[in-house]
């Protein structure tokens, strides 16, 4: 009688049934929105880094880059590690690593030092964040309350980056620009103990060692492959060196890891849960929602403060509602996937997503603010739909003891969609931009090929030449960017379009296998799982 008592107290440690799992689940909400403020709290701090360490150009790049770059190529080597030793273990070196990385990089006093540090930070989040969701998988069995759970999960991430670039502003205005690393310490201090005392130890029962070279292997492939779409979103040729080599040969790993995984008894990665059909679209969908909507946030921000001159707290205060409708659309997120399953979930939020994209095409250079508001919060909630419906069907379809790996999975595709869609909708801009600029009556042609780069150097130049010219050229620039962000919301639109199609291979209904409950009674079997209960689609 003991022993199975033991046993099934074990069990409910494991699965989160003996903690409150509502309690776990603020922790883990705190390590990611942690994770997610990072990522965009530098950006506001820039002039200030550059005042004061006086970086380089390419050593001013990497500063910026390094954390995502590193963080999106590790975020499969460490989920499938914490399916192996414990995803808590995971979890909390990786709060360890991202308090110490804080204060190196709070007080660096050169770019190197800070470029390591901000690479350690992108060490640290890559271990938060596949942990983050895998155990949230283990501590709700039940899918209903699992996509409650994963509604207010990805509303925190809404909340983190929309948050990162506001407090890194305020802290600014107050202190210097190290502190915008230093608040992580004081909440890592906190998080450190809470987790190690609430947080369920879980990990995958699978036999076999560790396939530490695959996973090298993916890490190296990975940081190839976003490194390279990294260049080409900031602009370069696609075929030099610094572009295609890190291409080339990134691609060429992670083939040689997908080959190397098929062969081994053991793999890191299970590569048969992209044969299932809801895993596969669902990870398609969210790389889709990404290439289609990053690239035009960021083209979207520069339309605010260069064609519609406000101020960068005016720009972030007009796209705050798109934020809103997100945090909204992901408390709804789990009423919405019982009631309409999810081929229709994620297809709806891909259309009104496209909707708003093409709302947006009435956009031109003057400020129309209830046009922006209208577009931002339709684009807002529909873009949490659709990942909020991608990511619950493809955490659901994994296996609980690959939940690690699916997790990683589900963020690279993240990440990879965002340096996909700045490169692609960047590229579809430049050509859409540049041809207005090639003959602006007085502006000799060598300075009309410096103004199609951007608007930020067209206005430069404009600056420059003065006169009947350079307001000729200002003017020129600004119709011209404009109709290139018409180009791009249409492109864009497409592409939502075709993700509205892929999710048609989604379920249509919501499988909800409610878990067995856990008994303390003595015998050998556990008892069966209920029969699934359809919510959603007939």
């Amino acid at each position: 009688m003991s022993g199975t008592t033991t046993a099934a107290a074990r069990r409910r440690r494991e699965t989160g049934a003996g903690a409150n799992r509502w309690v776990v689940l603020v922790v883990l909400c705190v390590s990611l929105l942690l994770v997610a403020v990072d990522a965009t709290v530098l950006h506001v701090a820039v002039p200030a880094v550059t005042e004061d360490l006086t970086p380089g150009a390419i050593e001013l790049l990497w500063i910026v880059d390094i954390y995502p770059l590193v963080c999106a190529s590790l975020l499969i080597l460490f989920g499938t590690l914490g399916d192996r030793i414990g995803r808590r273990r995971v979890l909390l070196l990786g709060y360890a690593l991202f308090g110490v990385a804080s204060a190196v990089a709070a007080l660096a006093d050169s770019a190197e030092v800070l470029i390591a540090a901000r690479a350690l930070l992108g060490v640290g989040g890559a271990m938060i964040m596949p942990a983050t969701l895998s155990i949230l998988r283990q501590v709700f069995p039940a899918r209903r309350e699992r996509a409650l759970a994963i509604g207010v999960w990805s509303a925190v991430a809404a909340v983190g980056a929309a948050v990162g670039p506001l407090l890194g502003g305020f802290l600014l205005e107050h202190f210097w620009w190290g502190s915008v690393f230093l608040i992580n310490i004081p909440l890592m201090l906190v998080s450190l103990p809470v987790g190690r005392l609430l947080l369920p130890e879980s990990k995958g029962e699978r036999d076999g060692p560790w396939d530490v070279v695959g996973a090298l292997m993916a890490a190296a492939g990975l940081f190839g492959v976003v490194l390279g779409v990294k260049q080409l979103g900031g602009g370069e040729d696609p075929l030099s060196l610094s572009t295609a080599v890190p291409l080339m040969l990134g691609a060429g790993l992670l083939v040689a890891f997908v080959r190397r995984q098929r062969r081994r008894r053991h793999p890191l990665v299970d590569l048969t849960m992209f044969s299932r059909p809801a895993f596969s679209t669902s990870v398609g969908c969210i790389v889709l929602a990404m290439l289609a909507l990053v690239g035009l946030e960021l083209i979207a921000a520069q339309y605010l403060q260069l064609v519609l001159k406000l101020s960068p707290l005016e720009t972030g205060l007009r796209l705050l509602p798109l934020t809103v409708a997100a945090m909204a659309a992901g408390l709804a997120g789990a009423k919405l996937l019982q009631r309409f399953g999810p081929r229709t979930m994620v297809c709806s939020g891909f259309c009104l997503t496209a909707a708003a994209v093409v709302t947006l095409t009435a956009m031109g250079a003057e400020d129309n603010a209830p046009l922006l508001l209208t577009g931002f919060v339709m684009l807002g909630f529909g873009l949490e739909v659709t990942l909020f419906g991608a990511y619950e069907s493809m955490l659901s379809e994994a296996p609980p003891e690959q939940a690690g790996g699916a997790a990683a999975i589900g963020e690279t595709s993240y990440q990879l969609g965002a340096g996909i869609g700045i490169a692609l909708l960047g590229s579809v801009m430049n050509a859409a931009y540049a041809p207005g600029l090639a003959s602006v009556s007085g502006v000799p042609p060598r300075d009309a090929a410096a103004a199609g780069h951007s608007l930020g150097e067209a206005y430069e130049v404009a600056a420059r030449l003065g006169g009947g010219s350079g307001e000729a050229l200002r003017s020129a620039a600004r119709h011209a960017f404009v109709h290139g962000l018409h180009v791009t919301l249409l492109v864009s639109a497409g592409l939502l379009l075709l993700g509205a199609v892929m999710a048609l291979r989604l379920p249509r209904a919501m499988e909800c296998g409610e878990p067995a409950a856990l008994a303390e009674v003595p015998g050998p079997r556990e008892a069966p799982a209920a029969p699934p209960v359809r919510v959603g689609g007939r």
